[in-house]
């Protein structure tokens, strides 16, 4: 892996239009499928996964010692009772976190889960790399490594990080060299660990393709990829973004509502075809959200097998 002439590159790259033809670039950052996809080499393949944010309610519950919790080895029972193919079990539900778990618990989960024929596609962290504060930055960047060591050791090929929120103080193009000099740093510690990296677009600095993609340029390595959340491209035409990113996709979260719950229900069979059509080739987690203002409506234990209803029927 090697990041371009790191910080004069940054600057200099922090400073391109966010308009430019991102399609035209010399080399891939991580293997782009189009090509395989138009040489007629592979085929697309999805495998189905659950992200334990979906259960997020319940599994708080059981953290705090209330009645009516699940704990992550519960999350296993019910994705093997769905029949899902893996499971991304975000770091907030292990125990001690942001403290990554010891290694007995991670041992213990990676065995049940591959006793109830579960995958574990990836797991993800809390983190801001656009804080202006250097040293709560550096931080962050910390927690990243020790949670990609956790990775390794539990058997998740992604680690997904958020980019974070700018600061009004700064511009994008500011925030942007900050925000990549950790990226590239957690992609370095990646790669010795053989865990990728793959930031989310979540709001804050990454809200199109276009932002995505010139962060994935910037930062220029094999083991940084794109984390594609359905529900978080902020844009007059999501369904052109998800197209735009999918090719440098590690991982997903789809989600049943497009532009942060409020752009309506996701149609499952378009992106089920922008998929295949990117010939992706990996685990797929959703993500069973409430709609904003009816959280009290919201029961996981009915939204997940409907979502995943709905993209299976897409599939099949």
């Amino acid at each position: 892996m090697k990041i371009k002439n790191r910080r004069n590159f940054l600057k200099k790259a922090a400073l391109a239009p966010l308009c430019l033809g991102f399609g035209t670039s010399s080399w891939s950052i991580t293997h782009d499928r189009t090509e395989d996809s138009m040489a007629g080499k592979t085929t697309s393949k999805i495998k189905l996964s659950l992200n334990a944010w979906s259960y997020n309610i319940p599994l708080y519950k059981h953290m705090n010692g209330e009645s009516g919790g699940m704990s992550l080895f519960d999350l296993l029972e019910e994705c093997a009772k769905l029949d899902f193919d893996a499971v991304d079990p975000t770091g907030y539900f292990f125990p001690g976190y942001p403290e990554v778990p010891k290694t007995k618990f991670l041992n213990d989960f990676k065995r049940r889960a591959f006793q109830l024929g579960l995958d574990i596609s990836g797991t993800g962290i809390r983190n801001d790399f656009a804080n202006p504060n250097k040293e709560e930055r550096r931080a962050d960047l910390e927690l990243a490594k020790r949670w990609i060591e956790a990775a390794a050791e539990m058997g998740a090929p992604v680690l997904r990080v958020f980019a974070g929120q700018r600061s009004k103080d700064y511009s994008w193009d500011e925030t942007a060299v900050w925000m990549v000099d950790a990226l590239g740093e957690c992609a370095v510690h990646g790669e010795k660990f053989g865990v990728l990296i793959g930031v989310q677009n979540h709001g804050g600095m990454l809200k199109s393709a276009d932002e995505v993609l010139k962060v994935l340029d910037m930062v220029s390595s094999d083991w940084l990829g794109a984390i594609v959340d359905t529900g978080y491209f902020l844009t007059d035409d999501p369904y052109s973004d998800i197209e735009r990113v999918t090719p440098k996709a590690v991982n997903w979260q789809i989600k049943s509502l497009l532009s942060d719950r409020r752009g309506g229900p996701i149609d499952m069979e378009k992106l089920v075809s922008i998929i295949r059509a990117s010939n992706y080739r990996g685990y797929v987690p959703i993500e069973a959200l409430p709609i904003r203002g009816k959280e009290e409506e919201f029961d996981a234990y009915t939204q997940v097998p409907e979502l995943l209803g709905k993209i299976r029927k897409a599939l099949y």
